[in-house]
Parts: structure tokens; sequence; C-alpha cells
């Protein structure tokens, strides 16, 4: 056998060998953020549910998910640990913002296009709203041309032709 007809073969079980490591590196990452986990982190669930941390044990993890809702879960369940930030700002809805004396963008752009009372262009737009705006739209007694005594076409195939 020559070089040539092995070659295939080495990359694919390159190829294998390669995504088999990942996978494994993914695996060691999801145990060590479940042997992070300490009473009172926030977590979510596999499931998507969030909830505190109440105790750790060796393969199970007790949650507080609400005012007297404790959880019994798999330590394999738990697919996230979260910050303290991230928890509260999900749950809570409570920002941490770094930057609260900046601007605050508002919600809709309704005060950005508004204009100002002091702009003279108030006066235009105010009388730019008097005039009823022209669509191309036809009154409907434009809109039939179509005498009354004469009768539609038929479309759907059908004929006036004896059968």
């Amino acid at each position: 056998m020559s070089l040539v007809t092995l070659l295939p073969f080495i990359v694919l079980i390159g190829a294998m060998f390669l995504m088999t490591r990942s996978a494994k590196k993914k695996q060691q990452q999801a145990v060590d953020m479940r042997n992070q986990m300490q009473p009172g982190s926030g977590v979510r669930t596999i499931g998507g549910m969030y909830a505190t941390v109440k105790e750790v044990s060796e393969d199970t993890v007790l949650v507080d998910a609400g005012p007297g809702v404790e959880l019994l879960f798999a330590k394999n369940a738990i697919g996230a640990v979260l910050s303290d930030d991230e928890y509260n700002r999900i749950v809570h809805g409570i920002e941490h913002d770094l930057k609260s004396d900046s601007d605050i963008v508002p919600d809709d752009a309704s005060s950005l296009t508004e204009p100002s009372e002091t702009d003279g262009s108030a006066d235009a737009a105010a009388a730019s709203d008097d005039k009823p705006v022209d669509l191309g739209k036809k009154d409907e007694a434009e809109e039939h041309t179509v005498e009354d005594d004469e009768e539609p076409k038929k479309t759907d195939g059908d004929s006036d032709a004896k059968k």
C-alpha cells in the first residue's frame, strides 16, 4: 500500500481525535463549573429555571426556587453557575450600571423626532397637519367604470358553450 492510499484514513482518524478531545475539554469545564457551586450562588438549570443554591452534596444540589420552594436536582442538571450581577439582572431585574451619569436613551424615538417649541418649524408642522394628504386613491364613484348592465366575465373556466 502506498502513502497516498493511507492518507485519507490518517486524516479521518486525526479529525476524530481532535473532535473527541474538544468534547472532553467541554465536559471537563462543565464539571469544574458545577464543582464551583457554593450555597448562595445563582444557577440556571438545563430546563431554564433560575434558582439560588442552598446546599451542595456529592451528586445533588438543593436549590431555593422561590419563597418556600426547595427543589433537589442532580448536579448534571445545572446548566450554568451565574455571577451575582447576572443573576440579579435576570431574576430581579436589577441592572448594575457603571455609567449612571450618562444620558439615558428613551424607549421610543418620539422625543428625538418631535420639533421643539423654540423652533419655527413647529408652526410649519402644525399648518401642514391641517391639509388632507392625497395618497392617490379615488372615490368609489370614480372607481367603478363598468356599467351595472354588463355581466361580469367568467374566469373559472366556465363558458357559455353547450356541453
